[in-house]
């Protein structure tokens, strides 16, 4: 068994807390549908949120999950002129017997712009485990 980070990342339409706590355990869902991960897989999870972002902690969704003894932790991404607005990102240290190239990376909501090398042309996930600088 090896440990793998699952990247993803969901955009918010306003600065709401119910919006945020929706998407954030929308996105850890697919992340760990789509990875075929259990909770008991998960070994922790750092959350971002964009500085626009004021209204709850990214944590309260997955919480709301279902995931109370998983350590999470929160963290404001840089502020960086022309950046993607209102963005939470995950990223998750799963166990896992998948190999890095197997790692489905989720993105959400408006977020796949973030990841545009993951998908095709009908926004479908394509490849996965490879990464870009920023995402």
């Amino acid at each position: 068994m090896a440990i793998r980070a699952i990247r993803g990342a969901t955009c918010l339409t306003a600065n709401i807390a119910e919006e945020m706590n929706d998407a954030v355990a929308e996105l850890i869902d697919q992340m760990m549908i789509r990875n075929r991960v259990s909770s008991a897989q998960v070994i922790s999870i750092l959350l971002t949120g964009t500085p626009d972002l004021t209204c709850a902690f990214p944590a309260a969704g997955i919480r709301i999950h279902g995931l109370t003894d998983v350590p999470l932790m929160c963290a404001q991404e840089m502020n960086v002129v022309g950046a993607l607005e209102r963005v939470v990102r995950i990223m998750a240290q799963v166990e896992t017997d998948q190999e890095r190239s197997e790692v489905h990376h989720v993105y959400l909501r408006g977020a796949e712009v973030l990841r545009a090398d993951l998908f095709d042309d009908s926004g479908q996930s394509g490849q996965s485990g490879k990464d870009a600088q920023g995402a």
